[in-house]
């Protein structure tokens, strides 16, 4: 009996102890479900019913012990079937119908946790061959050994049959398993809790080989889905053809490789199998790692064509820069290496994998530990590649210059050789053709040859600005031009549209991205506007004194028309009063964008680059630059932006209008153009005044600008005064000072 006993425990059956499934007239194992435990079935391994020899007392015991027969013969078939590599096959996403008609799906971490049940296994065929052993010797056999000497198992077979049960039962995979194995290690009893520890260790192996090739060659190794960094493309797994057409695409569209794509849109974290023990942060920094081992182990064709050093002084001038070339010599040392990430980097980290591989249990500081340590690695040499090998601060200068109206005389200059285009409405056929004839002669009077970074600024005219429109009454008149498009008289604004373009290589392409482009565009348009509504309220101003000027020697040479010309300066100059105030307010908004704004922005970047040798740290830097710069102009706030662009649409009405004011319908239009200028300028005093603004830490300069514009209280003064006053069309006494 007990060594028929012994084979029940190690899952065999016979005739003192049956599997009431493979009776003859079988009984139904009972099914039960509580809200605490999982669904599990009764085991059914019992005492057969036509046994009689065997006391109450003994059958006690017995019907205790064979649990952990059928246990392991169920974790048994769970170990052989995930240990089974028949099923390891590329193919298996084929359309298999045993997959379709519910069969598991592979995984490498089943098997390794079916490496580890098999340890737990062994241990208890040991324990039931020592008792055995110990019943041959003892001239006097009884059960009570047997129960001693497997009494402990009671503890661990019960526990690990009811989460391989939930294993096969839900499919889980990957890091759902390690989350599951994670959450059942913490329990109170010892010797279960080292027992699932062991089969978490096995699951961390995995994904440690995972991690390695993640993270020191750049390789995704995740045949089967069960990481937690997954390609973009993976989302549709059915889509077999979708990588190689994504991949066809990218080399299409980004002619330096794929990394580019892989590193902006290849790669996301797949949440499902994201371990809930492993934060997200440190999740972000392994995609991040992984994402830039691939850059450096793949760099672009034409960047790997390139030389370091793309200048080689000559003879007559090597004695001047000598200095300066061992100096950049020294910075690009590093990076002289044929490769970018050099191999003793590489088995610095493959060496931080090792040594969490080999502990025993997952610690998880050392593990963010040693994660955080890579990141910063790769995040060196990201930085020495970018920064010193690309020239990053040269570019940033170079969308200063130009983006940022840093160039103040190319732009005064081309601004002046596109005025008389501009005062006609752009034609969407050639509007940008047009364009770069004023842009090019402004880099031959300006910028010539000594700026090498002009070459990668173009002009754009990717949209058409709106027409200006006030009310159905006072809609200027639209008259077809002889190329047949319809335009007005006083219709600049569709030139507002004016962009730039950056031509941006490799590993740039990394640290500008497009959204950072759009928003250096946003920032150009609003400036360039700024400065051409500066300009020709300047030009006006210089037009109508040259006018003046000529109107006085005509006086003294035709003394009749003295009291005409007296008349027309007598109603021209409260319009002067209302140009210089439009002046006024252009210029402060110029000078608090380009000195407060831009200016000491810049600095705080420059200082944080030579600081920082992080590339992450750089984004991150460049990106509160980039929104400090909107914030700050208010380009965020709709009621500012709106209020700003009706300033400026004003301002050229109002020059257009002043070229021609001898008839009284153009000084009606002038007096109106006068009185929107001044509730548009209440409003924006009134809104940028606010506490909301000024109390806020969003734009530190913004005191000092509403001092200037208001340094004799005239502005608050007139903001006081017309609060709340309703007049049809005043004579605009309050522009006499």
């Amino acid at each position: 009996m007990l060594h028929e006993l012994l084979l029940c425990l190690l899952g065999y059956t016979g005739d003192l102890i049956i599997d009431v499934g493979q009776h003859p007239e079988p009984v139904q194992p009972a099914v039960f479900e509580d809200d605490d435990t999982p669904l599990t079935i009764a085991c059914p391994f019992k005492i057969a019913p036509d046994i009689s020899f065997i006391d109450p007392s003994e059958r006690s015991a017995i019907e205790r012990l064979v649990p952990l027969g059928f246990y392991y013969r169920e974790l048994s078939r769970f170990a052989t079937e995930s240990r089974d590599l028949s099923w390891i096959s590329p193919r298996w996403k084929s359309q298999d119908p045993l997959l379709k008609g519910g069969a598991k799906r592979p995984s490498v971490y089943r098997r390794a946790i079916a490496n580890g049940v098999v340890e737990v296994l062994s241990v208890y065929r040991s324990a039931v061959l020592q008792v055995e052993q110990k019943l041959l010797s003892d001239p006097l056999p009884i059960l009570a050994t047997v129960t001693r000497g497997l009494h402990k198992f009671d503890l661990l077979l019960l526990p690990l049959y009811e989460l391989i049960m939930e294993v096969e039962r839900e499919d889980i995979r990957g890091g759902q398993l390690l989350s599951l194995l994670h959450k059942r290690c913490h329990c109170g009893l010892p010797e279960l809790q080292t027992c699932i520890q062991r089969l978490l260790w096995h699951g961390h192996q995995v994904m440690y080989n995972q991690l390695a090739s993640w993270m020191v060659y750049g390789i995704l190794q995740d045949q089967y889905g069960e990481f937690f960094i997954r390609r973009q493309e993976d989302r549709d797994v059915e889509n077999e053809s979708s990588h190689a057409e994504v991949s066809e695409k990218s080399r299409t569209k980004y002619p330096d490789g794929a990394s580019l794509t892989d590193w902006h849109s290849g790669f996301h974290i797949f949440l499902d199998m994201l371990p809930e023990y492993i934060h997200m942060h440190v999740a972000e920094s392994i995609l991040f790692a992984g994402k830039a081992i691939r850059v450096l182990r793949n760099p672009g064709p034409a960047f790997k064509s390139q030389d370091v050093i793309p200048h080689q002084p000559s003879a007559t001038d090597s004695y001047q820069v000598k200095g300066f070339m061992e100096f950049l010599t020294s910075l690009k040392e590093p990076s002289m290496d044929t490769e970018l990430l050099p191999q003793s980097e590489a088995n610095k980290i493959d060496e931080m994998l090792q040594e969490l591989k080999d502990s025993s249990e997952f610690h998880k500081r050392s593990f963010e530990s040693a994660i955080d340590s890579i990141r910063i690695i790769a995040a060196k040499h990201l930085w020495q590649l970018v920064v010193v090998r690309a020239d990053l601060t040269g570019h940033l200068k170079a969308l200063k210059d130009y983006f940022l109206l840093a160039k103040g005389d190319f732009f005064q200059c081309f601004l002046e050789e596109s005025r008389q285009l501009m005062r006609l409405p752009p034609r969407q056929a050639t509007a940008e053709a047009d364009l770069v004839v004023p842009f090019q002669m402004a880099a031959i009077k300006t910028v010539g040859d000594e700026d090498k970074y002009f070459s990668r600024v173009s002009v754009r005219m990717p949209s058409f600005g709106i027409a200006i429109t006030r009310s159905q009454n006072d809609v200027p008149k639209a008259k077809a031009g002889a190329d047949g498009i319809f335009t007005s008289e006083l219709s600049p604004d569709g030139w507002d549209g004016i962009a730039l373009e950056y031509v941006v290589d490799w590993p740039l392409q990394l640290f500008f991205t497009q959204d950072v482009l759009s928003k250096y565009r946003r920032v150009f348009q609003y400036l360039i506007r700024l400065k051409r509504t500066q300009m020709e309220l300047e030009r006006t101003w210089a037009t109508v004194m040259h006018q003046g000027h000529s109107d006085f020697a005509k006086q003294r040479k035709n003394r009749s028309k003295h009291s005409i010309s007296q008349h027309h300066r007598r109603r021209s100059r409260p319009m002067w009063h209302i140009r210089e105030h439009m002046a006024f307010l252009v210029r402060n908004l110029q000078f608090y964008i380009q000195v407060d704004v831009i200016e000491s922005q810049w600095n705080v970047l420059q200082a944080r680059l030579q600081e920082s040798h992080d590339f992450t740290e750089l984004v991150g830097f460049h990106q509160e630059y980039m929104l400090a710069l909107i914030s700050q102009s208010f380009l965020d706030i709709g009621s500012v932006s709106r209020i700003l662009d009706g300033i400026l649409k004003l301002c050229l009405q109002f020059c257009w209008k002043m070229e021609d004011c001898e008839n009284t319908a153009n000084i009606s239009e002038l007096e109106h153009i006068a009185e929107e200028f001044h509730k548009k300028s209440n409003s924006l005093y009134t809104i940028l005044h606010s506490n909301r603004l000024v109390g806020s830490q969003r734009a530190p300069s913004l005191r000092r600008f509403l001092l200037r514009l208001n340094f004799n209280s005239f502005l608050e003064g007139t903001v006081k005064g017309g609060l709340n006053v309703v007049r049809s069309r005043p004579p605009l006494p309050h522009l006499r000072r």
